[in-house]
């Protein structure tokens, strides 16, 4: 498994931890991907996890600049397209330092569309 595919799934398992569930995981369209999508009671998270080693170019928060969030928030609303009723909705990023999941940092509303 790849280091950003084990990042995802400590991701996953401790955002259920917190009590979200899970929805789907690496939702693709042609703007680009969510990499999980849950539910926190009646609120849809699309979650971005990054995973950075190094804090040479600002670290993991620094790599969701303006651009990966307009790809990320149009992939979104391709999801909620395909949704007979849009619930309420937030963006979430999960950071850490490494794929084992050390200095795990959520944050609810990273940013907002």
């Amino acid at each position: 498994m790849s280091p950003g595919s084990q990042a995802e799934r400590w991701s996953e398992q401790y955002l259920q931890s917190q009590g979200l569930e899970l929805v789907a995981r690496n939702f693709r369209s042609r703007f680009g991907e969510i990499d999980l999508i849950m539910l926190d009671k009646t609120s849809l998270v699309f979650v971005e996890v990054r995973l950075r080693s190094s804090t040479d170019f600002g670290g993991a928060a620094a790599s969701i600049d303006a651009r990966k969030q307009q790809r990320i928030i149009r992939t979104a609303q391709q999801y909620l397209g395909g949704l007979t009723h849009t619930p309420p909705c937030r963006f979430d990023a999960i950071l850490m330092d490494d794929a084992q999941g050390r200095n795990l940092q959520w944050l609810k509303n990273a940013f907002e569309a």
